[in-house]
């Protein structure tokens, strides 16, 4: 059976789409012929400069500005985008931040609400919105990003961030089930990649670390996790539901 990772007539929401890893899937899934939604909260610089490199390069897209821990306005980036784009095909949970580093035991009760709101609770409200218009495409897919903080229990007062990773991680185990045969549900786990994001959290000597840590002697590049996401929204990962993929080079080897 031939297959494609062709996405030509598709409509793709990107959450966290304007920098980092998710300006890469931006970029990747709008290059595989979608038309891509580029979700940002405060990076405006950068979401417009991710939208113009998929114009320039013959792509199609749409600006969404909102803050997904207000439910509010993360029901309204999918209503948006449904509205200018006519349809909703592909849904990409990117958006998350470890927002600050605490031991849990120190962790106070807002700082623990803040982080799964930013972590966990946008993601179900934009997919909760998203659920119709997934199921009436047909070719509905949803990849949740998740971090390799799950397998490690989140070094150095990462605690909060893997806990919410975590509940993502059943959320999508939930949904693979709750959401098919019509929506196909599945996650990456990502593991040291080389963007701002972790360079603001980890200092050289940290980085190199991870990458002695790492069979394949490197961190990874955000396009390397961007063509996961295009595998597992295509209908070359037509039989693949519930999965989660390493993107880790090795490292978790035993």
């Amino acid at each position: 059976m031939a297959t494609s990772a062709s996405l030509a007539g598709r409509v793709a929401l990107v959450t966290g789409g304007g920098s980092g890893i998710g300006a890469a899937i931006s970029r990747t899934l709008a290059a595989a012929g979608a038309t891509v939604g580029v979700h940002y909260h405060s990076s405006e610089a950068d979401a417009h400069a991710t939208l113009n490199e998929i114009m320039q390069g013959g792509g199609k897209g749409h600006l969404l500005q909102a803050d997904l821990s207000q439910e509010a306005q993360a029901m309204a980036v999918v209503d948006r985008l449904v509205e200018q784009a006519g349809r909703l095909d592909i849904l990409v949970n990117n958006a998350g931040s470890p927002v600050e580093f605490t031991p849990i035991e120190k962790c106070s009760t807002e700082l623990w609400r803040r982080i799964f709101d930013v972590n966990v609770t946008s993601a179900f409200w934009v997919t909760r919105q998203a659920i119709p218009h997934l199921r009436a495409s047909g070719k509905g897919a949803i990849v949740n990003n998740l971090s390799l903080s799950v397998q490690t229990g989140g070094a150095g007062g990462g605690g909060p961030y893997a806990a919410a990773k975590g509940a993502l991680q059943v959320m999508t185990r939930t949904l693979a089930r709750e959401l098919a045969p019509q929506v196909r549900v599945n996650a990456i786990m990502p593991g040291v990649i080389a963007t701002r994001h972790h360079e603001m959290y980890s200092n050289p000597a940290k980085m190199e670390d991870y990458r002695r840590q790492t069979p394949l002697a490197r961190n990874g590049a955000a396009g390397e996790v961007a063509q996961a996401v295009l595998f597992l929204s295509s209908d070359a990962a037509s039989f693949i539901n519930g999965a989660l993929i390493d993107i880790n080079g090795g490292r978790f080897l035993r």
